[in-house]
């Protein structure tokens, strides 16, 4: 695939996609080594791809600072969320080696500076709260007092829990030109896909060339639905009710911070590297409990100046079917009231599937239903 046909996408994020990865140094076993988090895995692994463009490597105070108080890097590029790594103490030497739990050495670190942060004001500006309920804000404050910065190289890739669909930013940008696409919509999911889910995305395909659902496969809450039983359902759902011809389905590696609106705006950033133009963003995205108001990851954007972030958000309302209708609809659609509408809360669904009930054919294609329903009886 030629340069020029990737170059007629949406270009990455601060212009050039970065490459962190690079064969092994010499002498790594003899660095002093970290031991990485598993978000911090993920967000070493996805510096390495180029997934983080413009960043490099953990950021700097500078960049740190920036990004809390403004959402924005040092240059002035918008960025809406902290990528950093908490250490006890400052390396000895100018440069470290970054490792699993299982103690493979993974990448080294050219350290720039370690600097002490206040993690309860990181906690107030990019979650909007300090309550150690919120599972972002309690990772938050129970972790090492500095963050150490600096360039990374990693020489091995971390092991991708669905291969098949691993698809790097490089990877998906050679897909979508080989399929001549050009405006591409990216929908973040880290739940089943129901009906709602099928009739935005799919409303949103109707205005572009492609559809890369891009579920978030990293580190998520206790209680989510787990990678495996999601990744199961949406290729479920891709196999029978989507044209395969138009939709892409690949991993996006991240750990979910449950940031609420910051979150959004990093994940369209993200999106935005792996060659979308467009961003799905429904109700409450990326959101946990009630901290967050329903449209507020839809308001943040207005925080921008018009196509500063260059990638397009797609707004939507809460979708559910209507019986008078007669089909999937939203506030901004249907003229009926609530009784009409065939909604269930994650909550009630859980309870149906745990007790091996079918959730309505109007909320959940029976064939995801009892992909999610066999789940729960392994569980």
């Amino acid at each position: 695939m030629s340069v020029v046909a990737t170059e007629r996408l949406i270009r990455p994020h601060g212009g050039e996609l970065v490459d962190r990865t690079d064969e092994r140094p010499e002498g790594v076993d003899k660095l002093e080594t970290l031991t990485l988090t598993s978000r911090e895995l993920s967000d070493l692994d996805m510096l390495a791809s180029g997934a983080l463009s413009p960043l490099a490597g953990f950021m700097g105070r500078d960049d740190y600072e920036r990004v809390v108080e403004e959402m924005r890097l040092a240059t002035g590029l918008p960025w809406s969320l902290p990528v950093c790594l908490a250490v006890e103490r400052a390396p000895k030497a100018d440069r470290v080696a970054l490792a699993d739990e299982a103690g493979r050495l993974l990448a080294v670190l050219d350290v720039q500076e370690a600097y002490e942060y206040d993690g309860t004001r990181e906690a107030e500006q990019c979650f909007r709260t300090t309550d150690e309920a919120h599972p972002g804000v309690a990772r938050l404050l129970r972790q090492h007092a500095l963050y150490l910065a600096g360039r990374v190289t990693v020489f091995e890739r971390a092991d991708a829990e669905f291969p098949e669909l691993a698809l790097d930013p490089a990877g998906t940008r050679r897909l979508f030109a080989e399929r001549g696409w050009r405006r591409v919509v990216g929908f973040q999911t880290r739940n089943p896909i129901h009906r709602a889910h099928e009739y935005l995305t799919k409303g949103a395909l109707e205005t572009v060339d492609g559809l890369l659902i891009h579920p978030l496969v990293g580190e998520t809450k206790s209680d989510d639905v787990p990678a495996q039983t999601r990744v199961e359902c949406y290729r479920i759902l891709l196999d029978r009710y989507y044209p395969a011809d138009r939709v892409v389905l690949s991993s996006f590696p991240a750990a979910m911070r449950y940031a609420g609106p910051r979150e959004a705006i990093w994940h369209a950033i993200c999106r935005k590297n792996y060659g979308c133009s467009h961003f799905i963003v429904g109700r409450d995205h990326a959101g946990v409990g009630s901290y967050y108001g329903t449209y507020d990851a839809q308001q943040i954007f207005d925080e921008f100046e018009p196509h500063e972030l260059d990638i397009e958000p797609m707004f939507f309302e809460h979708a559910f079917f209507c019986r008078a209708c007669g089909q999937m609809a939203t506030p901004k659609t249907c003229p009926h009231e609530g009784e009409d509408h065939v909604f269930l809360s994650g909550t009630k669904v859980r309870e149906l599937l745990s007790q091996g009930e079918f959730p309505p054919a109007e909320f959940s294609r029976p064939e995801v239903a009892e992909a999610l329903i066999a789940a729960y009886r392994e569980g």
